[in-house]
């Protein structure tokens, strides 16, 4: 049977020819999503120290601060994010971002320490529930040829989210106290939340392969704001088998996935306790608030560089190996972190290249996500990938706190959360090269 050039012609459209002005702002809206979610999870981290003296906390009770919120994080990666292969990316986009704008504000207002466990995870599931979707609405709005960057570029909001709220805890905390900084940051994600509902359309490749009512007209929508001509009917509809996790494990998928999971756990449990008590120990070591602060700050600077750095360098090199090798240097320059008592300068310089290599490295998961999985299951992927993996996030930094309160030196600490990075590094290299094509 002849098949109509229409019904692949929005496929075509949007991987074979250049990005439009409206493609780079869908991407560019999903990468000032992701700084917000970089506001609201640091603001623990910023804010840790003025926390533990005013409830006189454990260092155990500070990693299940950051733990609550990354077990929000987790499950609402695995079972929020995956509801937008359903019920679309922009009503999942709604919904989780409402979630996270309430609880960060209602953060602001806590008067004891379960209070804020409990709101820390409410915010928690709404981030989770974010993220893998950003990766995705991001990979359908672009190119073939600027895809991994895209989403690389998107991930990158979320350190530079970070950074702002260095600065701004930095100034903001000292003056009006930790409560101030949760309030500002739900503010930010109620500003973020009225930029969907205005701005922010649904994903055309979406509405084209699942086609919900009225898609013909909300395709045709899109196609005019991207300077295009109308369709004067949908495409073959493509979706034959509802999306679920069962698929990520057949033939196809399994080895990749299993990897992937893998990779993630591993790459996150190191990364979510560089993110959370970088702040922490070099205020411990000496340094004065403000600069401890910073500290983080450079941290992020450097995932913000690492970030965007392997997104346009997968488009010129092997990304499984440039993932590798990105985690392979951060594993050394952890070492040679932890065992060496340098000055202040020094530290930051190192504290830089670490934010560069682990988040670099780390974060190539994301396109290497959209890349395996296609657009039925493409949300389900990534957020049962990123979802499990965050099981990671939630041990990594509990753990470091119980082990700190053991008297483990910070030497012995970095040694032993530098070795997940290896076999991170080793997972994602042996990823079946057909799944990442």
């Amino acid at each position: 049977m002849h098949k109509d050039p229409q019904d692949n012609f929005i496929e075509d459209l949007i991987a074979k020819t250049p990005m439009t002005p409206f493609q780079v702002i869908m991407v560019i809206l999903c990468f000032i999503l992701n700084m917000n979610d970089g506001i609201d999870v640091l603001v623990v981290s910023y804010t840790n120290t003025k926390v533990f003296s005013e409830w006189f906390l454990t260092k155990t009770q500070q990693g299940y601060i950051f733990s609550s919120g990354l077990a929000g994080m987790t499950l609402g990666c695995l079972f929020i994010a995956p509801l937008a292969d359903r019920i679309g990316r922009r009503k999942l986009f709604i919904y989780a971002m409402s979630l996270e704008t309430v609880g960060m504000l209602l953060s602001s207002t806590v008067t004891s320490y379960s209070q804020l466990l409990v709101l820390r995870f409410m915010a928690g599931l709404g981030i989770g529930g974010l993220l893998p979707t950003m990766a995705a609405m991001a990979a359908e709005y672009s190119s073939e040829r600027r895809k991994d960057l895209a989403v690389g570029f998107v991930q990158a909001g979320y350190p530079v989210g970070a950074i702002f709220m260095g600065f701004f805890a930095a100034w903001a905390v000292p003056l009006y106290g930790w409560r101030f900084a949760y309030l500002s940051a739900g503010i930010f994600s109620g500003i973020m939340l009225c930029m969907i509902l205005f701005f922010m359309p649904e994903s055309i490749e979406y509405l084209s392969k699942y086609q919900p009512k009225n898609a013909l007209q909300r395709i045709n929508k899109i196609l005019k704001k991207m300077g295009h001509e109308k369709i004067d009917r949908l495409p073959a509809q493509k979706i034959v088998q509802k999306p679920g996790v069962r698929i990520l494990f057949s033939d196809w998928y399994r080895a990749a996935t299993i990897r992937l999971f893998i990779g993630i756990f591993f790459g996150f449990m190191t990364l979510y306790t560089l993110i959370s008590w970088v702040p922490s120990v070099a205020e411990e070591s000496g340094m004065p608030y403000k600069m401890a602060t910073y500290a983080g700050t450079v941290l992020n600077i450097g995932a913000f560089i690492g970030c965007v750095g392997i997104g346009w360098l997968a488009a010129k090199f092997n990304l499984k190996k440039l993932m590798f090798t990105f985690l392979i240097v951060a594993f050394v320059i952890m070492v040679a972190y932890g065992n060496l008592s340098p000055g202040y300068l020094v530290i930051l310089i190192m504290i830089l290249l670490i934010g560069i290599t682990v988040q670099g490295g780390f974060i190539g998961y994301y396109p290497a996500a959209t890349r395996i999985y296609k657009t039925e299951i493409r949300a389900t992927g990534i957020g049962w990938a990123i979802g499990s993996g965050r099981f990671g996030a939630i041990a990594g930094p509990a753990l470091f706190g119980i082990l700190s309160d053991l008297n483990l030196s910070n030497g012995n600490l970095f040694l032993l959360f530098s070795i997940p990075l290896l076999i991170s590094g080793f997972a994602i290299y042996s990823v079946p090269s057909r799944n990442l094509k």
